[in-house]
Protein backbone atom coordinates (compact mmCIF):
# COMPACT_ATOMS: atom_id res chain seq x y z
CA UNK A 1 0.00 0.00 0.00
CA UNK A 2 1.11 3.46 -0.83
CA UNK A 3 3.44 5.06 2.30
CA UNK A 4 1.91 8.61 2.12
CA UNK A 5 -1.62 6.57 2.04
CA UNK A 6 -1.23 5.10 4.87
CA UNK A 7 0.77 8.25 6.87
CA UNK A 8 -2.46 10.82 5.78
CA UNK A 9 -4.72 8.70 7.29
CA UNK A 10 -2.51 7.94 10.28
CA UNK A 11 -2.20 11.58 10.51
CA UNK A 12 -5.96 12.07 10.16
CA UNK A 13 -6.77 10.08 13.03
CA UNK A 14 -3.85 11.49 15.14
CA UNK A 15 -6.40 15.09 14.60
CA UNK A 16 -9.09 12.94 15.72
CA UNK A 17 -7.93 12.17 18.81
CA UNK A 18 -5.95 15.10 19.94
CA UNK A 19 -9.70 16.76 18.78
CA UNK A 20 -11.73 14.08 20.85
CA UNK A 21 -9.60 10.98 21.93
CA UNK A 22 -12.52 9.24 19.82
CA UNK A 23 -11.29 7.03 16.79
CA UNK A 24 -14.16 7.26 14.42
CA UNK A 25 -13.68 3.94 12.02
CA UNK A 26 -15.43 2.91 8.93
CA UNK A 27 -15.41 -0.61 8.04
CA UNK A 28 -12.96 0.20 4.98
CA UNK A 29 -10.14 2.19 7.85
CA UNK A 30 -10.48 -1.19 10.34
CA UNK A 31 -9.66 -3.45 7.03
CA UNK A 32 -7.07 -1.04 6.05
CA UNK A 33 -5.14 -0.51 9.09
CA UNK A 34 -5.74 -4.37 9.53
CA UNK A 35 -3.68 -5.43 5.88
CA UNK A 36 -0.87 -2.53 7.15
CA UNK A 37 -0.27 -2.32 10.99
CA UNK A 38 -1.70 -5.25 12.63
CA UNK A 39 1.23 -8.07 14.37
CA UNK A 40 -0.64 -10.57 12.35
CA UNK A 41 0.02 -8.11 8.93
CA UNK A 42 3.52 -7.41 10.20
CA UNK A 43 4.29 -11.00 11.06
CA UNK A 44 2.94 -12.47 7.39
CA UNK A 45 4.87 -9.91 5.31
CA UNK A 46 8.31 -10.83 7.06
CA UNK A 47 6.84 -14.40 6.67
CA UNK A 48 7.04 -13.17 3.28
CA UNK A 49 10.11 -11.28 2.52
CA UNK A 50 11.83 -14.32 4.32
CA UNK A 51 10.26 -16.73 1.20
CA UNK A 52 11.58 -14.04 -1.36
CA UNK A 53 15.06 -13.93 0.07
CA UNK A 54 15.01 -17.75 -0.07
CA UNK A 55 13.86 -17.78 -4.03
CA UNK A 56 16.55 -15.26 -5.09
CA UNK A 57 19.54 -17.41 -3.05
CA UNK A 58 17.66 -20.34 -5.12
CA UNK A 59 17.92 -18.33 -8.41
CA UNK A 60 21.34 -17.23 -7.49
CA UNK A 61 22.90 -20.90 -7.27
CA UNK A 62 22.09 -21.85 -10.95
CA UNK A 63 24.64 -18.90 -12.29
CA UNK A 64 27.64 -18.19 -12.00
CA UNK A 65 29.94 -17.48 -8.83
CA UNK A 66 33.03 -16.07 -8.83
CA UNK A 67 35.44 -16.48 -5.81
CA UNK A 68 38.82 -15.28 -4.42
CA UNK A 69 40.64 -17.42 -2.04
CA UNK A 70 44.25 -16.81 -0.66
CA UNK A 71 46.09 -19.13 2.40
CA UNK A 72 49.30 -18.18 3.68
CA UNK A 73 51.18 -21.10 6.03
CA UNK A 74 54.22 -20.43 7.98
CA UNK A 75 55.89 -23.65 8.95
CA UNK A 76 58.82 -23.60 11.13
CA UNK A 77 59.72 -26.59 12.52
CA UNK A 78 62.07 -29.91 12.41
CA UNK A 79 60.00 -32.90 10.92
CA UNK A 80 60.76 -36.53 9.56
CA UNK A 81 61.62 -36.45 5.63
CA UNK A 82 61.98 -39.84 3.60
CA UNK A 83 65.07 -39.49 1.63
CA UNK A 84 66.12 -40.40 -1.92
CA UNK A 85 67.55 -43.65 -0.43
CA UNK A 86 64.79 -44.49 1.64
CA UNK A 87 65.62 -43.62 5.09
CA UNK A 88 64.19 -41.03 7.29
CA UNK A 89 66.10 -38.11 8.62
CA UNK A 90 64.97 -35.33 10.24
CA UNK A 91 65.05 -31.57 8.73
CA UNK A 92 64.43 -28.06 9.96
CA UNK A 93 62.00 -26.38 8.07
CA UNK A 94 62.11 -22.64 7.93
CA UNK A 95 58.84 -21.83 5.22
CA UNK A 96 56.24 -19.61 3.98
CA UNK A 97 53.70 -20.50 1.52
CA UNK A 98 51.15 -17.90 0.30
CA UNK A 99 49.33 -18.92 -2.66
CA UNK A 100 45.99 -17.55 -4.50
CA UNK A 101 43.18 -18.63 -6.57
CA UNK A 102 40.45 -17.03 -8.76
CA UNK A 103 37.66 -19.36 -8.97
CA UNK A 104 34.64 -19.50 -11.75
CA UNK A 105 31.66 -21.53 -10.36
CA UNK A 106 28.80 -23.24 -12.32
CA UNK A 107 26.20 -25.67 -11.54
CA UNK A 108 24.72 -27.85 -13.72
CA UNK A 109 21.07 -28.58 -13.04
CA UNK A 110 20.21 -31.49 -16.25
CA UNK A 111 23.33 -33.20 -14.93
CA UNK A 112 23.30 -32.74 -10.66
CA UNK A 113 26.90 -31.68 -11.38
CA UNK A 114 29.31 -28.59 -11.39
CA UNK A 115 32.08 -27.40 -13.63
CA UNK A 116 34.66 -24.95 -12.66
CA UNK A 117 37.60 -22.43 -14.11
CA UNK A 118 40.00 -21.97 -12.15
CA UNK A 119 43.69 -19.69 -11.77
CA UNK A 120 46.12 -19.38 -9.44
CA UNK A 121 49.48 -18.56 -8.40
CA UNK A 122 51.77 -19.90 -5.38
CA UNK A 123 54.59 -19.15 -3.54
CA UNK A 124 57.16 -20.57 -1.70
CA UNK A 125 60.09 -18.55 0.39
CA UNK A 126 62.73 -20.48 1.81
CA UNK A 127 63.94 -19.05 4.54
CA UNK A 128 67.32 -21.05 5.52
CA UNK A 129 68.62 -21.18 1.20
CA UNK A 130 67.32 -17.26 1.42
CA UNK A 131 65.40 -18.43 -2.18
CA UNK A 132 61.92 -18.09 -3.35
CA UNK A 133 60.16 -19.63 -6.43
CA UNK A 134 56.44 -19.88 -8.37
CA UNK A 135 54.01 -22.10 -9.19
CA UNK A 136 51.44 -21.25 -11.13
CA UNK A 137 48.44 -22.52 -12.78
CA UNK A 138 47.30 -19.97 -15.47
CA UNK A 139 44.06 -21.79 -16.78
CA UNK A 140 42.07 -25.23 -15.13
CA UNK A 141 38.87 -26.57 -15.44
CA UNK A 142 37.31 -29.40 -13.53
CA UNK A 143 34.29 -30.52 -13.01
CA UNK A 144 32.34 -32.76 -10.62
CA UNK A 145 29.27 -35.19 -9.98
CA UNK A 146 27.81 -38.01 -8.20
CA UNK A 147 27.05 -40.38 -11.47
CA UNK A 148 24.14 -42.22 -9.70
CA UNK A 149 23.03 -39.96 -6.94
CA UNK A 150 19.81 -37.68 -6.04
CA UNK A 151 20.19 -34.75 -7.92
CA UNK A 152 18.91 -32.17 -5.61
CA UNK A 153 19.56 -29.08 -8.19
CA UNK A 154 17.06 -30.58 -10.65
CA UNK A 155 14.66 -31.77 -7.82
CA UNK A 156 15.11 -27.59 -6.56
CA UNK A 157 14.14 -26.56 -9.69
CA UNK A 158 11.31 -27.75 -9.44
CA UNK A 159 10.05 -27.80 -5.83
CA UNK A 160 11.36 -23.89 -5.17
CA UNK A 161 9.32 -21.79 -7.97
CA UNK A 162 6.07 -24.07 -6.77
CA UNK A 163 7.02 -22.71 -3.28
CA UNK A 164 7.69 -19.22 -3.75
CA UNK A 165 4.50 -19.12 -5.65
CA UNK A 166 3.02 -20.75 -2.67
CA UNK A 167 4.34 -17.85 -0.45
CA UNK A 168 2.77 -15.24 -2.79
CA UNK A 169 -0.56 -16.39 -2.71
CA UNK A 170 -0.56 -17.14 0.80
CA UNK A 171 0.36 -13.67 1.63
CA UNK A 172 -2.16 -12.17 -0.81
CA UNK A 173 -4.62 -14.68 1.05
CA UNK A 174 -3.38 -13.82 4.42
CA UNK A 175 -4.04 -10.12 3.93
CA UNK A 176 -7.88 -11.20 2.78
CA UNK A 177 -8.16 -13.37 5.53
CA UNK A 178 -7.15 -10.66 7.81
CA UNK A 179 -9.74 -8.38 6.48
CA UNK A 180 -12.09 -11.00 7.26
CA UNK A 181 -11.14 -11.05 10.83
CA UNK A 182 -11.23 -7.37 11.11
CA UNK A 183 -14.70 -7.48 9.66
CA UNK A 184 -15.67 -10.03 12.59
CA UNK A 185 -14.31 -7.75 15.24
CA UNK A 186 -15.96 -4.43 13.62
CA UNK A 187 -18.96 -6.31 13.60
CA UNK A 188 -18.51 -7.24 17.54
CA UNK A 189 -18.24 -3.83 18.15
CA UNK A 190 -20.68 -2.69 16.10
CA UNK A 191 -22.99 -5.45 17.56
CA UNK A 192 -21.64 -4.09 21.50
CA UNK A 193 -22.84 -0.61 20.63
CA UNK A 194 -25.84 -0.95 19.38
CA UNK A 195 -26.95 -3.06 22.37
CA UNK A 196 -25.72 -0.16 24.38
CA UNK A 197 -27.93 1.80 22.38
CA UNK A 198 -30.81 -0.25 22.87
CA UNK A 199 -30.35 -0.81 26.45
CA UNK A 200 -29.97 2.95 27.21
CA UNK A 201 -33.35 2.87 25.01
CA UNK A 202 -34.71 0.67 26.85
CA UNK A 203 -33.75 1.69 30.16
CA UNK A 204 -35.01 5.45 29.83
CA UNK A 205 -38.62 3.89 28.30
CA UNK A 206 -38.33 1.38 31.72
CA UNK A 207 -38.14 4.21 33.91
CA UNK A 208 -40.54 6.36 32.54
CA UNK A 209 -43.06 3.90 32.49
CA UNK A 210 -41.98 2.68 36.01
CA UNK A 211 -42.62 6.31 37.03
CA UNK A 212 -45.98 6.74 35.30
CA UNK A 213 -47.22 3.03 37.18
CA UNK A 214 -46.38 4.06 40.45
CA UNK A 215 -48.85 7.30 39.66
CA UNK A 216 -51.53 4.99 38.35
CA UNK A 217 -50.81 2.44 41.01
CA UNK A 218 -51.68 4.99 43.83
CA UNK A 219 -54.47 5.72 42.62
CA UNK A 220 -55.73 2.08 41.84
CA UNK A 221 -56.05 1.94 37.90
CA UNK A 222 -53.67 -1.31 37.67
CA UNK A 223 -52.71 -4.21 40.01
CA UNK A 224 -49.99 -4.62 42.00
CA UNK A 225 -48.65 -7.67 39.70
CA UNK A 226 -48.75 -5.16 36.70
CA UNK A 227 -46.83 -2.68 38.63
CA UNK A 228 -44.14 -5.25 40.42
CA UNK A 229 -43.62 -6.35 36.45
CA UNK A 230 -43.00 -2.97 35.92
CA UNK A 231 -40.58 -2.64 38.80
CA UNK A 232 -38.50 -5.87 37.40
CA UNK A 233 -38.17 -4.37 33.95
CA UNK A 234 -37.01 -1.51 35.12
CA UNK A 235 -34.24 -2.89 37.46
CA UNK A 236 -33.47 -5.24 34.67
CA UNK A 237 -33.00 -2.58 31.83
CA UNK A 238 -30.93 -1.10 34.77
CA UNK A 239 -28.25 -4.01 34.61
CA UNK A 240 -28.36 -4.53 30.89
CA UNK A 241 -26.92 -1.33 30.65
CA UNK A 242 -24.71 -1.77 32.89
CA UNK A 243 -23.52 -5.14 31.18
CA UNK A 244 -23.41 -3.76 27.63
CA UNK A 245 -21.31 -0.62 28.79
CA UNK A 246 -18.76 -3.66 29.71
CA UNK A 247 -19.11 -5.53 26.65
CA UNK A 248 -18.32 -2.14 24.71
CA UNK A 249 -15.39 -1.66 26.94
CA UNK A 250 -14.20 -5.33 25.88
CA UNK A 251 -14.65 -4.70 22.11
CA UNK A 252 -13.25 -1.73 22.24
CA UNK A 253 -9.70 -3.10 23.67
CA UNK A 254 -9.71 -6.11 21.45
CA UNK A 255 -10.35 -3.83 18.30
CA UNK A 256 -7.17 -1.67 19.52
CA UNK A 257 -5.18 -4.95 20.34
CA UNK A 258 -5.83 -6.38 16.90
CA UNK A 259 -5.03 -3.28 14.93
CA UNK A 260 -2.13 -2.38 17.09
CA UNK A 261 -3.20 0.92 18.23
CA UNK A 262 -1.12 1.07 21.61
CA UNK A 263 -3.33 4.49 22.34
CA UNK A 264 -6.03 4.13 24.98
CA UNK A 265 -8.54 5.90 23.13
CA UNK A 266 -12.18 5.27 22.85
CA UNK A 267 -13.15 3.38 19.22
CA UNK A 268 -17.05 4.32 17.31
CA UNK A 269 -17.33 1.87 14.52
CA UNK A 270 -19.63 3.57 11.87
CA UNK A 271 -21.59 0.92 10.21
CA UNK A 272 -22.37 1.38 6.51
CA UNK A 273 -25.79 -0.10 5.77
CA UNK A 274 -24.67 -0.55 1.74
CA UNK A 275 -23.36 -3.58 0.74
CA UNK A 276 -21.99 -4.46 -2.58
CA UNK A 277 -24.99 -6.32 -4.77
CA UNK A 278 -23.32 -8.39 -7.34
CA UNK A 279 -23.72 -12.31 -7.58
CA UNK A 280 -20.83 -14.62 -9.42
CA UNK A 281 -20.50 -17.72 -10.89
CA UNK A 282 -19.12 -21.09 -9.38
CA UNK A 283 -17.45 -22.35 -12.59
CA UNK A 284 -15.83 -18.54 -12.59
CA UNK A 285 -14.86 -18.41 -8.86
CA UNK A 286 -13.49 -22.40 -9.46
CA UNK A 287 -11.19 -21.35 -12.30
CA UNK A 288 -9.75 -18.29 -10.46
CA UNK A 289 -9.65 -20.29 -6.86
CA UNK A 290 -7.81 -23.17 -9.10
CA UNK A 291 -5.38 -20.35 -10.45
CA UNK A 292 -4.67 -18.11 -7.18
CA UNK A 293 -5.33 -20.48 -4.03
CA UNK A 294 -2.32 -21.07 -1.82
CA UNK A 295 -4.18 -24.62 -1.48
CA UNK A 296 -3.73 -25.20 -5.02
CA UNK A 297 0.07 -25.32 -4.96
CA UNK A 298 0.30 -26.56 -1.48
CA UNK A 299 -1.03 -29.81 -3.25
CA UNK A 300 1.93 -29.69 -6.02
CA UNK A 301 4.43 -28.94 -3.76
CA UNK A 302 3.29 -32.01 -1.39
CA UNK A 303 3.12 -34.44 -4.41
CA UNK A 304 6.78 -33.02 -5.86
CA UNK A 305 8.42 -33.22 -2.85
CA UNK A 306 6.81 -37.25 -2.17
CA UNK A 307 8.41 -38.04 -5.89
CA UNK A 308 11.87 -36.49 -4.71
CA UNK A 309 11.63 -38.63 -1.91
CA UNK A 310 11.39 -41.64 -3.97
CA UNK A 311 14.44 -40.03 -6.09
CA UNK A 312 16.38 -39.99 -3.23
CA UNK A 313 15.39 -43.64 -1.32
CA UNK A 314 16.18 -44.62 -5.52
CA UNK A 315 19.93 -42.77 -5.32
CA UNK A 316 20.73 -44.30 -1.65
CA UNK A 317 20.41 -48.42 -3.31
CA UNK A 318 22.76 -49.83 -6.26
CA UNK A 319 25.39 -48.68 -7.41
CA UNK A 320 27.20 -45.25 -6.18
CA UNK A 321 29.93 -43.72 -8.00
CA UNK A 322 31.49 -39.90 -7.38
CA UNK A 323 33.45 -38.54 -10.54
CA UNK A 324 36.08 -35.83 -10.74
CA UNK A 325 38.08 -34.32 -13.35
CA UNK A 326 40.71 -31.65 -13.89
CA UNK A 327 42.77 -30.45 -17.02
CA UNK A 328 44.63 -27.52 -17.32
CA UNK A 329 48.56 -25.89 -17.14
CA UNK A 330 51.20 -25.43 -14.93
CA UNK A 331 54.48 -23.88 -14.44
CA UNK A 332 57.50 -23.54 -11.70
CA UNK A 333 59.79 -21.07 -11.97
CA UNK A 334 62.22 -19.21 -9.34
CA UNK A 335 60.65 -15.55 -10.98
CA UNK A 336 57.23 -14.42 -11.34
CA UNK A 337 57.06 -13.79 -14.75
CA UNK A 338 59.17 -17.09 -16.30
CA UNK A 339 56.08 -18.92 -14.13
CA UNK A 340 54.05 -18.22 -16.82
CA UNK A 341 56.29 -18.80 -19.74
CA UNK A 342 55.98 -22.31 -21.90
CA UNK A 343 52.93 -23.72 -19.25
CA UNK A 344 53.18 -27.91 -18.86
CA UNK A 345 49.96 -30.25 -19.55
CA UNK A 346 48.32 -31.20 -15.88
CA UNK A 347 45.47 -33.60 -15.13
CA UNK A 348 43.59 -35.28 -13.19
CA UNK A 349 40.70 -37.89 -13.20
CA UNK A 350 38.96 -39.93 -10.07
CA UNK A 351 36.63 -42.44 -10.20
CA UNK A 352 35.39 -43.52 -6.98
CA UNK A 353 32.57 -46.42 -6.80
CA UNK A 354 30.57 -48.47 -4.05
CA UNK A 355 28.32 -51.09 -4.55
CA UNK A 356 26.57 -52.79 -1.62
CA UNK A 357 26.66 -56.28 -1.61
CA UNK A 358 24.35 -57.57 0.84
CA UNK A 359 21.92 -55.07 2.75
CA UNK A 360 19.44 -57.63 3.65
CA UNK A 361 16.42 -55.55 1.47
CA UNK A 362 17.22 -52.20 3.47
CA UNK A 363 17.66 -50.02 0.08
CA UNK A 364 14.45 -51.85 -1.14
CA UNK A 365 12.36 -51.47 1.88
CA UNK A 366 13.06 -47.67 1.71
CA UNK A 367 12.21 -47.40 -1.76
CA UNK A 368 8.75 -49.18 -0.94
CA UNK A 369 8.17 -46.85 2.03
CA UNK A 370 8.40 -43.75 -0.41
CA UNK A 371 6.81 -45.38 -3.07
CA UNK A 372 3.59 -45.77 -0.78
CA UNK A 373 3.92 -42.78 0.66
CA UNK A 374 3.80 -41.30 -2.73
CA UNK A 375 0.31 -42.41 -3.57
CA UNK A 376 -1.09 -42.16 -0.68
CA UNK A 377 -0.19 -38.41 -1.18
CA UNK A 378 -1.80 -38.51 -3.94
CA UNK A 379 -4.68 -40.14 -2.83
CA UNK A 380 -4.63 -37.56 -0.19
CA UNK A 381 -4.44 -34.78 -2.57
CA UNK A 382 -7.19 -35.62 -4.66
CA UNK A 383 -9.47 -35.74 -1.88
CA UNK A 384 -8.56 -32.46 -0.89
CA UNK A 385 -9.34 -31.40 -4.52
CA UNK A 386 -12.73 -33.09 -4.18
CA UNK A 387 -13.35 -31.20 -0.63
CA UNK A 388 -11.85 -27.72 -1.82
CA UNK A 389 -13.95 -27.43 -5.21
CA UNK A 390 -17.18 -28.17 -2.60
CA UNK A 391 -16.09 -25.92 -0.07
CA UNK A 392 -15.38 -23.47 -3.06
CA UNK A 393 -18.99 -24.01 -4.49
CA UNK A 394 -20.77 -23.91 -1.10
CA UNK A 395 -19.04 -20.33 -0.38
CA UNK A 396 -20.66 -19.04 -3.80
CA UNK A 397 -24.25 -19.90 -2.76
CA UNK A 398 -23.70 -18.44 0.37
CA UNK A 399 -22.45 -15.15 -0.61
CA UNK A 400 -24.90 -14.93 -4.03
CA UNK A 401 -27.75 -15.29 -1.40
CA UNK A 402 -26.36 -12.96 1.86
CA UNK A 403 -27.07 -9.57 0.09
CA UNK A 404 -30.60 -10.48 -0.11
CA UNK A 405 -30.67 -11.85 3.70
CA UNK A 406 -29.28 -8.34 4.63
CA UNK A 407 -31.54 -6.65 3.01
CA UNK A 408 -34.62 -8.40 4.74
CA UNK A 409 -32.82 -8.34 8.23
CA UNK A 410 -32.60 -4.67 7.84
CA UNK A 411 -36.56 -4.15 7.07
CA UNK A 412 -37.09 -6.47 9.71
CA UNK A 413 -35.06 -4.56 11.94
CA UNK A 414 -36.78 -1.42 10.95
CA UNK A 415 -40.37 -2.47 11.27
CA UNK A 416 -39.88 -4.43 14.73
CA UNK A 417 -38.74 -0.56 16.03
CA UNK A 418 -41.66 0.77 14.59
CA UNK A 419 -43.76 -2.00 16.29
CA UNK A 420 -41.84 -1.30 19.50
CA UNK A 421 -42.89 2.49 19.41
CA UNK A 422 -46.33 1.58 19.03
CA UNK A 423 -46.61 -0.58 21.93
CA UNK A 424 -44.93 1.98 23.75
CA UNK A 425 -47.82 4.41 23.06
CA UNK A 426 -50.69 1.91 23.63
CA UNK A 427 -49.44 1.14 26.79
CA UNK A 428 -49.25 4.58 27.84
CA UNK A 429 -52.93 4.67 26.54
CA UNK A 430 -53.51 1.81 28.75
CA UNK A 431 -54.77 0.19 25.42
CA UNK A 432 -51.41 -2.81 25.82
CA UNK A 433 -50.64 -5.22 28.69
CA UNK A 434 -47.38 -5.61 29.72
CA UNK A 435 -46.65 -8.49 28.34
CA UNK A 436 -47.07 -6.98 24.53
CA UNK A 437 -44.66 -4.34 25.67
CA UNK A 438 -41.50 -6.88 26.46
CA UNK A 439 -42.44 -8.98 23.39
CA UNK A 440 -42.08 -5.91 21.19
CA UNK A 441 -38.61 -4.81 23.16
CA UNK A 442 -37.28 -8.17 23.02
CA UNK A 443 -38.08 -7.99 18.75
CA UNK A 444 -36.87 -5.03 18.71
CA UNK A 445 -33.51 -5.77 20.46
CA UNK A 446 -33.15 -9.28 18.40
CA UNK A 447 -34.43 -8.51 15.06
CA UNK A 448 -31.21 -5.17 15.69
CA UNK A 449 -28.90 -8.00 16.11
CA UNK A 450 -29.75 -10.50 13.67
CA UNK A 451 -29.43 -7.31 10.95
CA UNK A 452 -25.80 -6.83 12.55
CA UNK A 453 -24.90 -10.41 12.26
CA UNK A 454 -26.29 -10.46 8.57
CA UNK A 455 -24.03 -7.85 7.92
CA UNK A 456 -20.74 -9.04 8.85
CA UNK A 457 -22.03 -12.82 7.85
CA UNK A 458 -21.82 -11.20 3.71
CA UNK A 459 -18.26 -9.18 4.80
CA UNK A 460 -17.14 -12.48 5.83
CA UNK A 461 -18.07 -14.15 2.97
CA UNK A 462 -16.95 -11.40 0.85
CA UNK A 463 -13.61 -11.43 2.11
CA UNK A 464 -13.36 -15.08 2.24
CA UNK A 465 -14.17 -15.48 -1.51
CA UNK A 466 -11.18 -12.88 -2.02
CA UNK A 467 -8.95 -14.98 -0.31
CA UNK A 468 -9.40 -18.10 -2.37
CA UNK A 469 -9.54 -16.69 -5.65
CA UNK A 470 -7.28 -13.61 -5.45
CA UNK A 471 -9.86 -11.73 -7.40
CA UNK A 472 -11.26 -8.04 -6.83
CA UNK A 473 -14.83 -8.69 -8.09
CA UNK A 474 -16.05 -5.47 -8.37
CA UNK A 475 -13.43 -3.69 -9.95
CA UNK A 476 -13.07 -6.95 -12.09
CA UNK A 477 -9.36 -7.38 -11.21
CA UNK A 478 -6.70 -9.65 -9.69
CA UNK A 479 -5.63 -8.71 -6.25
CA UNK A 480 -2.44 -7.14 -5.83
CA UNK A 481 -0.13 -6.15 -2.58
CA UNK A 482 3.48 -4.47 -2.05
CA UNK A 483 6.47 -7.20 -2.80
CA UNK A 484 8.78 -4.54 -2.99
CA UNK A 485 11.56 -4.91 -0.94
Amino acid sequence: MNKLLIFSILFCFSLQLEAQDTLRLSLADVVRLARTQSPQAVAAKHQYKAAYWNWRSFKAEYLPNLSFSSNSSLNRSISPVTMPDGSDSFVHRNQLLNNGNVTLHQNIALLGGSVFVQSGLQRLDLFTDKNSSYNSMPVVIGYSQNLFGYNYLKWNKKMEPTRFSEARKSYSETLELLASVAANKFFALALAQSSLQSADWNYAAADTLFRYAKGRYDIGTISENEMLQLEINHLTEQSNRLNARIDVDDRVQDLRSFLGIRDKVEIVVLIDKSVPDFSVSPDEVLQLARQNSPDIETFRLQLLQSESNVAYARSQRGLKADLYMQLGLTQTAAQWGDAYKKPLDQQLLSLGIRIPLLDWGVGRGRVEVAKSNLEKVKIDIEQAKIDFDANVVKLVKQFNLQAGKVNIAEKTAVRAARRNEVAYRLYLMGKSSVLDLNAAISEKDASQRAYINELQNYWRFYYTLRSITGWDFEKAEKLNFDSSY
